[in-house]
Protein backbone atom coordinates (compact mmCIF):
# COMPACT_ATOMS: atom_id res chain seq x y z
CA UNK A 1 0.00 0.00 0.00
CA UNK A 2 3.10 2.39 1.29
CA UNK A 3 4.28 1.91 -2.34
CA UNK A 4 0.52 2.32 -4.41
CA UNK A 5 1.13 6.36 -2.56
CA UNK A 6 4.20 6.89 -3.22
CA UNK A 7 3.81 6.16 -7.08
CA UNK A 8 1.02 8.42 -6.84
CA UNK A 9 2.26 11.43 -5.39
CA UNK A 10 5.55 10.73 -7.78
CA UNK A 11 2.97 10.88 -10.92
CA UNK A 12 1.05 13.74 -9.24
CA UNK A 13 4.42 15.80 -8.94
CA UNK A 14 5.38 15.02 -12.34
CA UNK A 15 2.32 15.92 -13.55
CA UNK A 16 2.48 19.72 -11.80
CA UNK A 17 6.14 20.28 -12.79
CA UNK A 18 5.27 18.93 -16.49
CA UNK A 19 2.12 21.88 -16.45
CA UNK A 20 4.36 24.64 -14.97
CA UNK A 21 7.18 24.31 -17.20
CA UNK A 22 5.28 24.32 -20.47
CA UNK A 23 5.89 28.16 -22.23
CA UNK A 24 2.95 30.20 -23.21
CA UNK A 25 2.04 30.55 -26.98
CA UNK A 26 3.21 33.26 -29.23
CA UNK A 27 2.17 31.36 -32.27
CA UNK A 28 -0.25 33.16 -34.57
CA UNK A 29 -1.71 29.74 -35.14
CA UNK A 30 -5.27 28.96 -33.92
CA UNK A 31 -5.19 26.34 -31.09
CA UNK A 32 -5.57 22.76 -31.39
CA UNK A 33 -8.10 21.27 -28.97
CA UNK A 34 -6.92 19.38 -25.87
CA UNK A 35 -9.95 18.76 -24.16
CA UNK A 36 -9.99 21.68 -22.43
CA UNK A 37 -12.84 24.35 -23.17
CA UNK A 38 -12.00 28.03 -22.61
CA UNK A 39 -15.12 30.28 -21.58
CA UNK A 40 -15.75 33.64 -23.10
CA UNK A 41 -17.32 35.17 -26.07
CA UNK A 42 -15.78 34.30 -29.86
CA UNK A 43 -14.08 36.49 -31.72
CA UNK A 44 -15.98 37.23 -34.82
CA UNK A 45 -14.16 39.38 -37.25
CA UNK A 46 -15.93 40.42 -40.57
CA UNK A 47 -16.28 43.22 -43.26
CA UNK A 48 -19.00 44.86 -43.96
CA UNK A 49 -20.62 46.81 -47.71
CA UNK A 50 -20.61 50.30 -46.02
CA UNK A 51 -18.46 52.07 -43.15
CA UNK A 52 -21.08 51.25 -39.84
CA UNK A 53 -18.50 50.94 -37.52
CA UNK A 54 -20.13 53.38 -35.34
CA UNK A 55 -23.78 52.72 -35.78
CA UNK A 56 -25.60 50.33 -33.30
CA UNK A 57 -26.17 47.02 -34.80
CA UNK A 58 -29.78 44.75 -33.89
CA UNK A 59 -30.22 41.53 -34.56
CA UNK A 60 -32.74 40.15 -37.43
CA UNK A 61 -34.45 36.89 -38.36
CA UNK A 62 -33.31 34.91 -41.54
CA UNK A 63 -36.18 36.25 -43.50
CA UNK A 64 -34.51 40.01 -42.55
CA UNK A 65 -38.58 40.86 -41.70
CA UNK A 66 -38.18 41.31 -37.93
CA UNK A 67 -36.11 42.19 -35.25
CA UNK A 68 -34.99 39.38 -32.44
CA UNK A 69 -32.16 41.18 -30.46
CA UNK A 70 -31.39 44.28 -29.83
CA UNK A 71 -29.75 46.12 -26.78
CA UNK A 72 -30.42 48.33 -24.09
CA UNK A 73 -28.84 51.65 -23.85
CA UNK A 74 -26.97 50.26 -21.05
CA UNK A 75 -25.83 47.13 -23.01
CA UNK A 76 -23.32 49.04 -25.48
CA UNK A 77 -20.15 48.54 -23.77
CA UNK A 78 -17.26 46.32 -23.77
CA UNK A 79 -14.98 46.49 -21.26
CA UNK A 80 -16.08 50.21 -20.08
CA UNK A 81 -16.34 51.20 -23.48
CA UNK A 82 -18.69 51.94 -26.32
CA UNK A 83 -18.58 48.47 -27.51
CA UNK A 84 -17.90 49.77 -31.18
CA UNK A 85 -15.62 47.17 -33.07
CA UNK A 86 -12.28 47.43 -33.33
CA UNK A 87 -10.36 47.82 -36.68
CA UNK A 88 -8.10 44.89 -38.30
CA UNK A 89 -6.56 44.94 -41.31
CA UNK A 90 -7.74 44.74 -44.74
CA UNK A 91 -11.43 46.81 -43.94
CA UNK A 92 -12.11 43.52 -41.27
CA UNK A 93 -13.41 44.18 -38.03
CA UNK A 94 -13.73 42.67 -34.73
CA UNK A 95 -17.01 42.40 -33.13
CA UNK A 96 -17.09 43.58 -29.70
CA UNK A 97 -20.96 43.57 -29.45
CA UNK A 98 -21.67 40.21 -29.95
CA UNK A 99 -23.33 40.52 -33.82
CA UNK A 100 -24.32 37.87 -36.24
CA UNK A 101 -24.38 37.03 -39.77
CA UNK A 102 -28.18 38.78 -39.37
CA UNK A 103 -26.91 41.93 -37.77
CA UNK A 104 -28.88 44.60 -39.20
CA UNK A 105 -27.50 48.75 -38.56
CA UNK A 106 -29.74 51.18 -37.67
CA UNK A 107 -29.07 54.64 -37.72
CA UNK A 108 -28.11 55.77 -33.86
CA UNK A 109 -24.72 55.74 -33.21
CA UNK A 110 -23.37 54.20 -30.08
CA UNK A 111 -23.18 57.42 -28.65
CA UNK A 112 -26.79 58.13 -29.12
CA UNK A 113 -28.36 55.57 -28.02
CA UNK A 114 -26.30 55.24 -24.80
CA UNK A 115 -27.43 58.62 -23.99
CA UNK A 116 -31.27 57.30 -24.80
CA UNK A 117 -33.35 57.71 -21.61
CA UNK A 118 -35.33 54.28 -22.49
CA UNK A 119 -34.60 51.12 -25.30
CA UNK A 120 -36.43 52.09 -28.64
CA UNK A 121 -39.44 49.20 -29.51
CA UNK A 122 -38.88 47.01 -32.38
CA UNK A 123 -40.93 49.27 -34.42
CA UNK A 124 -38.59 51.98 -33.79
CA UNK A 125 -35.98 50.20 -34.38
CA UNK A 126 -37.06 48.29 -37.59
CA UNK A 127 -37.74 52.02 -39.23
CA UNK A 128 -34.33 53.18 -38.58
CA UNK A 129 -32.45 50.51 -40.20
CA UNK A 130 -30.63 51.56 -42.46
CA UNK A 131 -28.93 48.25 -43.85
CA UNK A 132 -30.88 45.27 -43.56
CA UNK A 133 -27.91 43.07 -44.96
CA UNK A 134 -24.33 44.76 -44.56
CA UNK A 135 -22.51 41.78 -43.94
CA UNK A 136 -20.16 40.65 -46.38
CA UNK A 137 -17.75 38.06 -44.93
CA UNK A 138 -17.87 36.86 -41.36
CA UNK A 139 -15.54 34.16 -39.50
CA UNK A 140 -15.72 32.66 -36.09
CA UNK A 141 -12.16 33.04 -35.00
CA UNK A 142 -12.61 30.78 -31.83
CA UNK A 143 -12.36 31.67 -27.87
CA UNK A 144 -10.85 35.83 -27.55
CA UNK A 145 -9.44 34.27 -24.29
CA UNK A 146 -7.51 31.97 -26.54
CA UNK A 147 -5.59 34.72 -27.99
CA UNK A 148 -2.45 36.55 -26.06
CA UNK A 149 -2.98 39.42 -28.09
CA UNK A 150 -5.95 39.08 -30.17
CA UNK A 151 -5.74 42.04 -32.42
CA UNK A 152 -1.90 41.58 -33.73
CA UNK A 153 -2.57 37.91 -34.25
CA UNK A 154 -5.82 38.52 -36.26
CA UNK A 155 -4.25 41.01 -38.28
CA UNK A 156 -1.17 38.35 -38.69
CA UNK A 157 -3.44 35.64 -40.07
CA UNK A 158 -5.43 37.93 -42.31
CA UNK A 159 -2.25 39.24 -44.04
CA UNK A 160 -1.28 35.91 -44.66
CA UNK A 161 -5.54 35.35 -46.16
CA UNK A 162 -5.36 31.87 -44.81
CA UNK A 163 -9.01 31.58 -42.89
CA UNK A 164 -8.97 27.85 -43.50
CA UNK A 165 -8.40 27.40 -39.56
CA UNK A 166 -11.57 30.00 -39.00
CA UNK A 167 -15.29 28.84 -39.06
CA UNK A 168 -16.52 30.84 -42.25
CA UNK A 169 -20.40 32.57 -40.88
CA UNK A 170 -21.13 34.67 -43.95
Amino acid sequence: MKKVVIILAAIASLAVISCSNQKKSTSTEPIVSTGVSISGPDAIIYKTRGDYKLLVPVIMNDDKTEIISYPAPGDLKYKGKPAIPTELNDDFLLDNRGITKNAAFTSYTYEEYMALDKTPSKEELMSLIIDADPIDIMYNCGKRAAYQDEVNELNTIIQSGDFSNFRKLK
